[in-house]
């Protein structure tokens, strides 16, 4: 059978989290922490923790309903491949592949079982 892991190389993942303050997160995984910035997006900043793994807290100014706090990324090229082999699976997408000018990427949305947020992405400029 078919897999996305099996057809297409996945580069890295993300985990996003939603932050109230945005400068007390920047203090603690900056300052205290030492994560290296790897991209600083004004509303999001994503930080290194290992080889192909990474860590983005987004500034929200509102209440954020539990299905929208946690957003999985999967940093995948082939994003248009990845939607095709889910949609020929009967999967249901949240979104068709887009790209996003704010952020710079190329992506779309589906939920995984749990009714958490899974990105499937493609960074426009790659993370460092």
């Amino acid at each position: 059978m078919q897999t996305v892991a099996s057809q297409f190389d996945v580069k890295g993942q993300v985990m996003f989290l939603p932050t109230n303050n945005l400068p007390e997160i920047i203090d603690f995984y900056e300052g205290v922490l030492g994560l290296e910035l790897v991209r600083d997006q004004k509303l999001c900043r994503i930080y290194k923790t290992g080889e192909s793994s990474y860590l983005g807290f987004c500034e929200r100014g509102y209440v954020i309903p539990p299905e929208f706090r946690v957003v999985i990324t999967l940093l995948i090229d082939d994003v248009e491949g990845v939607y095709d082999l889910l949609t020929t699976r009967n999967i249901a997408t949240e979104s068709k592949p887009e790209l996003s000018e704010q952020f710079n990427v190329y992506q779309f949305f589906v939920r995984d079982p749990n009714g958490y947020l899974l990105e499937i992405q493609k960074f426009i400029e790659p993370l460092g």
